[in-house]
């Protein structure tokens, strides 16, 4: 069979194989729901100036005061909002160079090449949640301080119970969104977590029946009925040992005093100032253990929506036929959106923002109705994804 080369190497078929590369992560997350892609907006980039942004409208719910109807009081009308929700389109591109990479791609090796492809996008677009996600909660400001701090579940300075517990899942998605809690349908945690769990048996693993009539565990896992996916890329953070409030008779806490402390039940105000800056005298103090911190993040129906822009070239070849007796070079290109719903990117210069860029919570906000008499932020009650973090 003859090999694919610079003249004849088809990047629609080999973008085709790319696309066709089963991915469990991914796969989850869009049954889940949490990553929903919207198609519909790729075309409307090219009629927004620079083709890299573009604004949203986002419908708000109709509401007002009902008015008595009894002939005689008059019917007053409100108007709806609407909340602008910038975009911004995160461009990727890499290349791959080969001494022999046509024998790579001849029919019967190309799909090995092709999920290689697939899997290391796969490494990307999980990267760009990640930087995303962290900037997000990075947010400052009137009303992104309210998301941030309502929709992050962190206990792991709490003296008495930092780890992830049965409770923990259920308290946070309460926290985030009250009564519509519901709306949470997935969990992304480290493989440390999901092993603590998976000792105290709070993770259900789904199970499926083979040829042979035999039910065995799948590698999804569940917990109050929310499907769960293991990844060791979740954030952690290693943190020193550091003193938090406690309660009297908290099992090693400790009287703060203003000088003078004796004993191992007393501790002078200067040593736990560096901590606990506004700490006074006759409170009580433990000292938590240095250790790591991390986080599991909790999404639902729509939290991400997806849009894959595309690029001019996705894929192609190019030939060095000199460089150590001729080379190949598989070039990838993407162009794709990933926006948390009810969260906007900032308009600006960025053509592209790097993965650093996406963490920095000033390029954040979330959407607004652009009423300079009354600005409205979209309700975080509508957001479905929230953080926790533990101990363990």
């Amino acid at each position: 069979m003859p090999l694919f080369d610079k003249k004849n190497f088809n990047g629609e078929v080999f973008g085709a194989y790319v696309d066709r590369v089963e991915n469990l992560n991914r796969n989850e997350l869009l049954k889940s729901g949490a990553v929903v892609e919207k198609k519909e907006y790729a075309s409307m980039l090219p009629d927004q100036v620079g083709g890299n942004y573009i604004t949203i409208p986002i419908k708000a719910r109709i509401g007002g005061e009902a008015d008595n109807y009894d002939g005689n009081t008059d019917i007053t009308a409100d108007s709806r909002d609407t909340y602008t929700h910038g975009r911004i389109v995160v461009g990727r591109a890499h290349g791959w160079t080969e001494k022999d990479f046509s024998t790579d791609i001849t029919g019967e090796d190309f799909m090995p090449a092709a999920q290689e492809v697939a899997e290391y996008w796969d490494d990307i677009d999980q990267a760009t949640l990640l930087a995303t996600l962290k900037g997000i909660f990075s947010m400052t400001g009137k009303g992104n301080e309210d998301f941030v701090k309502k929709h992050t579940y962190d206990v792991s300075e709490n003296p008495t119970n930092n780890v992830f517990a049965e409770t923990t899942l259920n308290n946070a998605i309460q926290q985030a969104l009250g009564d519509n809690k519901g709306k949470f349908s997935l969990a992304v945690m480290h493989s440390q977590i999901a092993t603590n769990m998976e000792n105290l048996k709070l993770l259900a693993y789904m199970k499926y029946t083979d040829g042979n009539g035999i039910e065995r565990d799948l590698t999804l896992a569940t917990i109050n009925g929310r499907t769960v996916l293991i990844d060791d890329n979740m954030p952690s953070e290693s943190v020193k040992a550091k003193y938090v409030r406690a309660e009297k008779g908290t099992d090693g806490a400790k009287l703060v005093k203003d000088s003078g402390a004796s004993g191992d039940t007393e501790i002078n105000k200067a040593d736990v100032t560096s901590d606990i800056s506004d700490i006074k005298a006759n409170e009580y103090v433990v000292q938590l253990p240095a250790g790591t911190v991390y986080t599991t993040y909790v999404m639902g129906a729509g939290a991400i929506e997806y849009t894959n822009v595309g690029a001019k070239v996705p894929y192609e070849m190019d030939r060095d036929p000199k460089t150590k007796g001729g080379t190949d070079v598989l070039y990838s290109r993407q162009r794709k959106i990933f926006s948390p719903y009810g969260i906007s990117w900032k308009a600006g210069t960025i053509i592209s923002p790097t993965d650093a860029e996406l963490s920095d919570g000033s390029k954040w906000q979330l959407a607004q109705n652009n009423d300079s008499s009354a600005t409205k932020y979209f309700p975080i009650k509508s957001i479905p994804i929230a953080r926790i973090k533990t101990r363990g």
